[in-house]
């Protein structure tokens, strides 16, 4: 056997049959068993290699990666080599509830999402040794001659030899939501994808007709195997990913410099060695946002859980902060923004326009009547009508109409000719009631127009010259427009003697049929501009089509509609120079979507990408975030995103942003709360130091407050639902870290104060004779009531405290109050009280200790008033 056909790859499509026969050494009887036994053995399984599950190992593996995690487990053998078991545990127990977590959640995602694992059809229809066999798809070779049939699926990519009214479905591959009439001539060999009229591609679907075809490429080296390998590589980062590992680093290098800094100040104060290591060791770990991958992880579960409910299935966790960010939605037209099917949309005739959802007149419902009666739509067992897009659109328009019944529709004609791509035209011939036959025509206007003798309804006399206008002004709209006629036979005239010459017709008028928009897309775009966030729409549509669909869905197009003709000469520079002026980019491959989406990544935006189709996977796959459809989606493109949307429904990703932000606004305050924390803490023990005054903190009181008193409210904080505007305001910049610059400024201000007062009351106690495990204890009540009045600030970014109920978040209500009560409750134990180096407490000094800590929400209000004063004022 020679090297293997397929690996020469010539351009099919553009090879004569007989050339195509000659090569793959197919006779007309189709291969033998022996030859087709030796091809499998040298191509393989006709089958699209396939990834095997994530094993769950290793999805408990990822959740042990994060560098916060790497410090806890540090933090943990410290503690566990100091033995302070307490501590280790409750460490220990942060690292185990954060993995669980995130474990969970992407075993949930993978099976709710789980693919079908292949789009091959179960069999095919094969001709071996001079006889037809039904095989599966999987056993195909290079060179099998394939016969297919009305609703079949392609079992490989063919070559066709001979079609009689073949007619596919390819939008799963192109986008294009019109079925593609094929033929067994040969094509231009630079034609684009949807333009390869003689090949037929594995994965998509016979919408009419029959054809024969010689298979040319089977598995990977298909069309669909293709796509499916531009699918395949590592996931980018998401955003939060990013601006995460970046405050770890910077967290890092926080910590690293204050043991050092606490350690040496220390030492030259004339601490002991083992004390002073203790003490670093424990404001290490105080400084360390122990919860923040916990705060992530609920944060993003409650995000989770909250698109769920709205009809979105997230399959990686970072994924629901992402579209938060989103700036750009690359968004596939066909079946995503659109239905992904055709109904009729605009009638002409010599009346002139007319929509076939107002009162129509007789000469509109005869139009609708006679492409009704030369339709190949047959009506199923769900129902509902299957076949060709065109006839289905037309038989249903005419059915809700009244302009034909169903018993009159569905009787067999008296004789029939199916659509041809090279006469452009379908016909049938029906016999009405008063026994004479009429000849019914559908086809292209320009056909119709120049076999017609007359206009019905015109008194002016016929003139083709008005048909074609009209078309060009149907045209322009992106209808796909389909001319209908008819003549009246001669009493003897011969019906299959009427179809072989259908000429002298009258013409009935024109239907203009188009892929409507999906129920509230258009709302949905508007809404997302009011984000700040584009929508641009790519699709393998005719660029008229493409801009038509644009601008009734509110699209913003000032701009041509970009080529993939054009995306092939432009260089990278010059593509993103073009995305910047337009919105939609039709005639498409995949390897442009792809193209188009990395660029847009490249630059300053996040770009989330929409698509249901094969031919989105990739694009699916590259961007920061892929959104696919549960329902009309295929499976290759849910298994390559990131989240799935159960409901099909465009609007639901505007619901998803504007949870994505309210995600990340809770990671946002939750991380204020606990940083501002940590440098009070930070601010308290340096002071302290400094004054040579004795240890304010004992290192298991630092451990309490920070992984009982901080660990406990910042949790909640992670459930804190929206302050509402969210989608009223932009994305925030790609350069923008977790924290905003406003931000870390309202932490280390707020910071300074807490550690600076909490200094300020424990000299005080001291000065008044206090002994050191009182003032310590009135010190540590400070600190922890300065918690709950910085947790209240951390609600809201932008509003007011007082503007918000407290009710909203009871979560954190009822944690704050407790980690007030539990510290009372704890000094009030002597048991508890002597291990942590505490004592009780009057009230007197519980409310004056309350008094300096409510000191930090008058600042934080005064704060964000200011901010609304220089923002109104503005």
């Amino acid at each position: 056997m020679p090297q293997p056909l397929a690996s020469q790859r010539p351009e099919w499509h553009a090879l004569d049959g007989e050339r195509v026969r000659e090569l793959l050494r197919t006779p007309d009887s189709g291969l033998t068993a022996v030859e087709a036994e030796e091809r499998l053995s040298d191509y393989g399984a006709n089958a699209l290699p396939v990834a095997p599950p994530t094993p769950w190992w290793r999805v408990l593996a990822r959740q042990f990666v994060s560098p916060l995690i790497a410090i806890l487990a540090i933090a943990a053998a410290i503690t566990a080599a100091q033995q302070h078991w307490v501590d280790t545990a409750a460490i220990g127990m942060v690292l185990a509830l954060n993995a669980a977590l995130g474990f969970a959640q992407e075993r949930k995602a993978e099976h709710d999402v789980r693919a079908l694992q292949s789009l091959a059809s179960t069999n095919a229809l094969v001709l071996r040794d001079g006889v037809e066999h039904v095989i599966e798809s999987a056993a195909l070779v290079p060179g099998d001659l394939v016969k297919l049939e009305s609703g079949a699926q392609v079992p490989a990519d063919l070559r066709l030899i001979a079609v009689n009214g073949l007619s596919i479905d390819e939008s799963m591959l192109t986008g294009e939501s019109i079925a593609v009439a094929k033929g067994a001539d040969p094509v231009a060999a630079d034609a684009a994808t949807g333009d390869r009229l003689s090949l037929a591609f594995s994965g998509t679907f016979v919408t009419s007709g029959r054809g024969t075809g010689i298979v040319v490429a089977t598995g990977a080296e298909t069309q669909l195997g293709a796509i499916s390998g531009l699918v395949v590589g590592r996931a980018s980062k998401t955003p939060l990913q990013k601006l995460t590992h970046a405050l770890e680093r910077r967290i890092g290098l926080i910590v690293l410099a204050t043991i050092v800094f606490v350690f040496g100040v220390g030492l030259l104060s004339g601490y002991a060695v083992d004390e002073m290591f203790r003490t670093a060791v424990a404001l290490a770990v105080a400084t360390i946002p122990e919860s923040l991958p916990i705060i992530l992880t609920v944060a993003m579960s409650v995000g989770v859980s909250r698109m769920a409910r709205r009809g979105a299935i997230v399959r990686t966790l970072p994924s629901v902060e992402t579209l938060g960010s989103t700036t750009v939605i690359a968004s596939d037209k066909t079946g995503t923004l659109t239905q992904n099917r055709l109904t009729v949309e605009q009638l002409w005739t010599a009346h002139g326009f007319e929509s076939p959802t107002g009162p129509l007149s007789d000469l509109a419902l005869q139009t609708l009547r006679g492409g009704a009666l030369t339709n190949e739509a047959q009506r199923g067992h769900d129902g509902t009508l299957h076949g060709d897009a065109v006839d289905v659109a037309m038989a249903e328009a005419a059915l809700a109409t009244g302009a034909v019944h169903e018993t009159e529709r569905a009787a067999d004609p008296v004789a029939h000719t199916p659509y041809e791509p090279q006469l452009r035209y379908s016909q049938t011939v029906r016999r009405r009631a008063d026994g004479r036959s009429v000849l019914y025509v559908k086809g292209s206007p320009e056909t119709l127009a120049a076999m017609s003798t007359s206009l019905w309804g015109e008194e002016n006399g016929y003139s083709p010259g008005r048909v074609l206008e009209a078309n060009e002004t149907m045209a322009q709209e992106g209808l796909r427009v389909i001319a209908v006629a008819f003549r009246v036979l001669e009493p003897h005239e011969d019906a299959t003697a009427a179809l072989a010459d259908p000429a002298g017709l009258t013409l009935l008028g024109m239907e203009g049929m188009a892929d409507p928009p999906r129920p509230d897309v258009a709302a949905a775009i508007a809404d997302c501009r009011r984000a700040g966030v584009a929508v641009k729409m790519i699709t393998g549509d005719h660029p008229i089509t493409a801009e038509a669909i644009a601008r009734r869905l509110g699209i913003e197009t000032s701009s041509p509609p970009l080529t993939g003709a054009e995306i092939a000469v432009l260089s990278d520079d010059e593509l993103a120079a073009r995305l910047t002026k337009t919105n939609v980019a039709a005639r498409v491959s995949p390897q442009d979507k792809l193209r188009i989406v990395r660029i847009l990544e490249d630059g300053p935006d996040t770009v989330a990408v929409t698509g249901d189709g094969v031919n989105d996977a990739p694009a699916l796959r590259a961007a920061a975030i892929g959104v696919s459809m549960g329902r009309s989606g295929t499976d290759v493109a849910r298994e390559a995103s990131d989240l799935v949307l159960t409901d099909d429904n465009f609007t639901t990703i505007v619901h998803a942003i504007e949870q994505g932000r309210v995600t990340f606004a809770a990671i946002r305050k939750a991380t204020f709360f606990l940083l501002s924390n940590g440098v009070a803490g930070v601010v308290a023990l340096s002071i302290n130091l400094i004054l040579d005054q004795p240890l304010i903190f004992l290192p298991v009181q630092i451990l309490w407050i920070n992984l009982v008193t901080c660990g406990i409210q910042d949790i909640a904080l992670a459930l804190e639902p929206a302050e509402g505007r969210e989608l009223h305001r932009p994305p925030r910049s790609r350069t923008e870290g977790v924290l905003s610059r406003t931000l870390w400024i309202r932490t280390f201000v707020t910071g300074v104060w807490m550690g600076a007062f909490v200094v300020l009351v424990y000299g005080w106690a001291l000065h008044q004779g206090y002994d050191d495990q009182r003032a310590r204890s009135l010190a540590m009540v400070t600190f922890v009531l300065f918690n709950f009045f910085q947790v209240g600030s951390a609600r809201a970014e932008y509003k007011s405290l007082f503007a918000l109920s407290p009710f909203r978040n009871k979560v954190l209500l009822a944690t704050a109050v407790g980690a007030v009560v539990l510290l009372w409750a704890v000094m009030s134990w002597p048991v508890s009280a002597e291990l942590l180096g505490l004592t009780q407490l009057s009230w007197a000094e519980w409310l004056g200790a309350g008094a300096v800590a409510s000191t930090v929400l008058i600042i934080v209000e005064l704060e964000k008033l200011a901010r609304h004063m220089r923002g109104a004022s503005r």
